[in-house]
C-alpha cells in the first residue's frame, strides 16, 4: 500500500478533522497529513473542561471538543502536528499510540534530542518531566485518526492556560528549549522518512506545499498591471511584464521562466471557430437577458463546439472577482453590488435554451459575509422551479472555508457540486495564492459526505510533474470525488503565469486511465477540456 505524505503548511482545525473523516471513509491508500494549526486547544472524549483555565479567545485561540482520545491540549505555530490515516489490524488503538510515541522517539533522535521517552499510564513523548509531544487517536472502521503533536518552536506560554493533558503541574517543553535549533521543514523531512519505514509497505509518495522561508502575505491580490497584451501571434513584439510578486512564487515553488511568449501552440492546441446558428442563438439570449458566461470571460477554446452543443456555463455574483489567480481572465476590478434579478434571469435563459444540464459558476466574492453561497442556492432554485427537469451542476470557490455558506449551497441539492483543485501541492501558493490545497481537498470532502456527487479540475502544463499529478488524483480520490477533469493551461495575457510545457494527448490520456485506476468515476482529460466540457455526459457516467 502507497503511504502519501503530504505536508500542508497552516490548516484550521476543523477543516483538518473534515479531510482525515473523508481520507478515513473513502480512501484506499494510507495518508499522513503533517501540518500546522492556527492557535486551537482541544479538548479529547473524556476531557474535564475545568482543565481549560482561561478563557480561549483572551488569548486568540479557539476551543474545540474532538472526538480523540485524551484530555485537553494545545496546537498551534509552531507545533507539527501528525495525522497518520493508515489501517489498523483490530481493535489496537494501545498499539497504535505505542506505534506514534516510537516514531516521534525516533524523529527526535534522529536529529540530535537524546533521552526522549515514553512515561507509563500518561500517552506522549517526554523528555524526563517535560512533555515533548502529545499523542491521541481514533479507530473506526480499521482506520485511524488523529494523531501526534511534536513541539519544535511554538509559544510555550500557551500551554500555561490549560492543564495539558490533564496532568497537574507536568511542564511542556520543546526542541528548541531543549537546545535542538531546527526548522520546521527538518522535522518534516525527518517525519517523512520514518513515517515511510513505518508504513509505506510499497511506496510513499510525498508531496509539499510551497515552503515560505519568510511570512508572506497571501490575501487577494491584483496583477495591478493593467489589462496585460494578449498572447498571440505577434506577442514577441511587446515585452513580458508579469506581476513579480507572481514570478517569485513560482521561483520557491521551483518553476522556471517558463515557455518563451511566442512559441506556438501545438496543433492540437489549435480548436476550430464554428459560428452557427446555435452559437448566435445563445450569444443573443445572454445578451438579451443581461447574463455573462464564464465562456466568453475566461476565454474558454471549446466556447463554438459547446454553444454550437446548446450548453453553456452561466456566471452569476458580477464579473469582477476578488482573488486573481495567476492562471485566470476573469476581470478583477473592485466588485459591484449583486444583482437581485440574476437568479430568475439564469432560469428564463435555462428555459430559452432547453437545457437538460446547466452549469452554474461564479466569481470569487470574498467581499460577501457569505461568500456568494446566497446567489447560489437562489439560482438553484429558481432553475428547478421554471426547469424541474434540468440538471444543475454549480462551480463553486471555496467561500473562505465558511462552513455555514458551503452549507447553504450544499442544501440546495445540486447535481453536482464542483469545485476545482487547479494544480498540485506544490504550485498552490504560486497560482492561486489567496486558496489552499487543504482547503479545496475538505470543500469536497465535505460535499461529499452530505450526499452529493463531487466534481474538480487540475490545469497541466504550469511547472508540476506527471508524478504530482497522479498524487493530486490520487488525493481527490482518496476523498470520494466522482468526477476529474484535466486539461492544458493557456495564458491569456502576459500578466498571467507563463505556460511551462505543452502536455501530449498521450499524457492526458494515461493520466485519465491513473485516475480512473484510483477509483474516480470519470476522468475527462484533453489538452482542450475544461472544466465544463462534456459536463453532462459525465454526470450521465457516474450517476
Amino acid at each position: 500500500m502507497t503511504l502519501r505524505v503530504r505536508w500542508l503548511g497552516r490548516v484550521p482545525w476543523t477543516e483538518a478533522y473534515d479531510l482525515q473523516r473523508a481520507l478515513r471513509d473513502h480512501g484506499h491508500d494510507d495518508h499522513l497529513l503533517l501540518l500546522e494549526h492556527p492557535a486551537v486547544y482541544t479538548l479529547g472524549r473524556w476531557a474535564d473542561a475545568a482543565h481549560v483555565l482561561t478563557d480561549p479567545a483572551e488569548v486568540g485561540a479557539e476551543l474545540v471538543r474532538t472526538d480523540r482520545g485524551g484530555d485537553v491540549t494545545f496546537h498551534g505555530p509552531g507545533q507539527l502536528v501528525g495525522y497518520p490515516i493508515v489501517s489498523v489490524p483490530g481493535k489496537r488503538a494501545g498499539a497504535h499510540v505505542e506505534s506514534l510515541e516510537q516514531l516521534v522517539i525516533d524523529v527526535v533522535g534522529d536529529l540530535g534530542l537524546v533521552g526522549a521517552t515514553r512515561r507509563p499510564g500518561f500517552p506522549g513523548v517526554w523528555v524526563g518531566d517535560r512533555k515533548l509531544a502529545a499523542v491521541g487517536v481514533r479507530l473506526a472502521k480499521g482506520r485511524s485518526m488523529h494523531g501526534f503533536a511534536l513541539n519544535v518552536d511554538p509559544d510555550l506560554t500557551m500551554f500555561d492556560h490549560i492543564v495539558a493533558c490533564g496532568i497537574e503541574g507536568a511542564a511542556v517543553t520543546s526542541l528548541v528549549a531543549e537546545g535542538i535549533d531546527v526548522s520546521m521543514r527538518e522535522v518534516v523531512d525527518a517525519v517523512a522518512i520514518r513515517a515511510a519505514q513505518r508504513w509505506g509497505t510499497a511506496a510513499c509518495d510525498r508531496q509539499d506545499v510551497a515552503w515560505r522561508e519568510v511570512p508572506e502575505d497571501l490575501s487577494a491580490f491584483t496583477r495591478g498591471l493593467g489589462p496585460g497584451q494578449v498572447v498571440g501571434p505577434t506577442d514577441h513584439q511587446v515585452p513580458t511584464s508579469t506581476n513579480v510578486r507572481l514570478m517569485g512564487r513560482l521561483a520557491q515553488a521551483g518553476v522556471d521562466a517558463g515557455l518563451a511568449i511566442d512559441d506556438r501552440k501545438p496543433d492540437w492546441l489549435r480548436a476550430r471557430l464554428r459560428i452557427g446558428p446555435e452559437y448566435l442563438q445563445i450569444k443573443s439570449t445572454m445578451r438579451d437577458l443581461g447574463l455573462v458566461t464564464v465562456c466568453e470571460e475566461a476565454g474558454c477554446p471549446n466556447i463554438s463546439e459547446c454553444w454550437t452543443d446548446g450548453t453553456a456555463t452561466f456566471m452569476i455574483n458580477g464579473e469582477r472577482c476578488t482573488r486573481a489567480c495567476g492562471f485566470c481572465l476573469v476581470d478583477t476590478r473592485h466588485p459591484e453590488a449583486l444583482d437581485a434579478t440574476e437568479p430568475e434571469r439564469v432560469a428564463e435563459a435555462v428555459v430559452r435554451m432547453g437545457l437538460a444540464h446547466a452549469v452554474i459558476t461564479a466569481v470569487a466574492r470574498d467581499d460577501l459575509a457569505d461568500g456568494g453561497a446566497g446567489a447560489f442556492a437562489q439560482t438553484i432554485a429558481a432553475v428547478r422551479r421554471r426547469s424541474p427537469g434540468c440538471a444543475v451542476e454549480v462551480l463553486i470557490s471555496d467561500c473562505k472555508g465558511d462552513v455555514a455558506s458551503l452549507t447553504t449551497i450544499f442544501d440546495a441539492r445540486p447535481d453536482v457540486l464542483n469545485h476545482n483543485l487547479e494544480t498540485v501541492a506544490r504550485l498552490q501558493r504560486a497560482v492561486r495564492p489567496s486558496a489552499g490545497y487543504a482547503r479545496s481537498l475538505t470543500v469536497l470532502a465535505r460535499a461529499k459526505a452530505a450526499g452529493l456527487t463531487t466534481k474538480s479540475g487540475i490545469i497541466l502544463g504550469m511547472g508540476e510533474t506527471d508524478d504530482e499529478v497522479r498524487g493530486a488524483l490520487a488525493d481527490l480520490a482518496s476523498i470520494g470525488v466522482d468526477i476529474v477533469t484535466l486539461g492544458q493551461y493557456l495564458r491569456p495575457t502576459t500578466h498571467h503565469l507563463p505556460v511551462a510545457r505543452w502536455v501530449e494527448p498521450e499524457v492526458f490520456a494515461s493520466l485519465a486511465v491513473d485516475g480512473e485506476a484510483f477509483g474516480i468515476g470519470h476522468v475527462e482529460a484533453s489538452p482542450l477540456t475544461r472544466s465544463s466540457y462534456h459536463a453532462r455526459q459525465a454526470a450521465a457516467e457516474v450517476s
